[in-house]
């Protein structure tokens, strides 16, 4: 039997569909006995309304959007991700909201599903993540008049609220930290150069570099994988001069350059020093335990989901919420540099 319809109510009552209509949505038309008997009809036939239908007749979808345009593997292995998903989904479950998730291939994928489902009806809102330079979705957004929220910042997305952690401050304590342990030759394996936040800590690598008279500080884009991760820690170890600490802008990347140190006979931390700019299990449980920035990204999906809520219920409200800075956890991975030097086998 297929998905039950006002109609199919209508003819088990025993009444017209108009009348069945009048009594679900708690109007005026019908006698309470017989809003009563289609009641529980409908909850006998396990009948749910039409989330299409409701939001072509001004009721809310009950869902929101997310829709992410990195390689699907990528998202897959990226506990950031799985945290941040976790706690989008217990802030708007609360709320009998379901988040509606899409990964895509580029950012003209994700703006065509943008229009696609504001067409539709099919959300009452959307979530924008990986905020880009001169990002072409701001004002696609603004123009379908979708209340959206923005997850990175600070500032500049048209009138969008947004929530977001001071990326910049946070690099700065890292190197800060590595500089106060003698290093001066830092690497950085950056995300995607097209993101906000990648830009942001690049900038503050560069800017500590002159402030800390360092004497090499390079960054060097990927796209987030352990695989770009690996290969670009060989080619930084395999340097005459190789860099004694890196900073890896996922845990992912993190481990995966842990491994390659190891499978190049560099120590770590005795000549190498590491640090993920993300914090999760995986920095945790590997050896040596990875120094990493740490905040509670459960807890920031959560925070995302109640500004973007607070902007359904009222569109005309905006707010920027900024989240605590990353603080810096050290653990085994991270130690004073030593003269290293490059192994005889690569």
């Amino acid at each position: 039997m297929g998905r039950p319809t006002i109609a199919d109510i209508a003819q088990r009552a025993g009444v017209s569909k108009g009348a069945v209509s009048f009594a679900l949505n708690g109007r005026p038309g019908v006698s309470e006995a017989t809003r009563a008997r289609i009641l529980r009809i409908a909850e006998e036939m396990s009948w749910r309304p039409h989330s299409a239908a409701r939001a072509l007749g001004g009721a809310r979808a009950g869902a929101v959007g997310l829709v992410i345009a990195r390689p699907a593997r990528t998202i897959g292995v990226e506990p950031f991700f799985a945290q941040l998903l976790s706690g989008l989904q217990a802030g708007l479950s609360a709320q009998a909201v379901a988040l509606q998730l899409l990964v895509v291939e580029d950012t003209a994928a994700e703006i065509e599903v943008y229009r696609r489902w504001a067409s539709e009806h099919r959300v009452d809102g959307f979530i924008l993540v990986d905020l880009q330079v001169q990002d072409p979705r701001i004002a696609v957004l603004e123009e379908l008049g979708v209340p959206s929220v923005v997850l990175g910042g600070p500032g500049r997305h048209g009138s969008l609220p947004s929530v977001w952690a001071d990326d910049r401050e946070a690099m700065l304590s890292i190197i800060d930290y590595l500089a106060a342990l003698g290093h001066t030759r830092i690497a950085h394996l950056a995300g995607l150069p097209a993101f906000q936040h990648t830009q942001r800590r690049i900038r503050a690598l560069r800017d500590c570099a002159r402030r800390l008279g360092l004497a090499e500080a390079v960054s060097v884009p990927t796209d987030f994988s352990d695989a770009e991760g690996a290969a670009a820690t060989r080619t930084l170890l395999s340097r005459p001069l190789r860099p004694t600490a890196i900073v890896y802008d996922s845990d992912v990347m993190a481990v995966a350059g842990l491994g390659v140190a190891a499978e190049m006979g560099v120590a770590v931390p005795g000549e190498l020093s590491i640090v993920s700019f993300d914090d999760s299990v995986l920095a945790r449980i590997v050896h040596p335990a990875l120094t990493a920035l740490s905040r509670d990204t459960f807890t920031l999906g959560e925070q995302v989901a109640d500004v973007l809520l607070a902007a359904i219920a009222e569109p005309a409200t905006r707010a920027d919420v900024q989240t605590p800075t990353p603080r810096l956890t050290v653990r085994e991975s991270t130690a004073p540099p030593t003269l290293g030097r490059v192994p005889k086998s690569v």
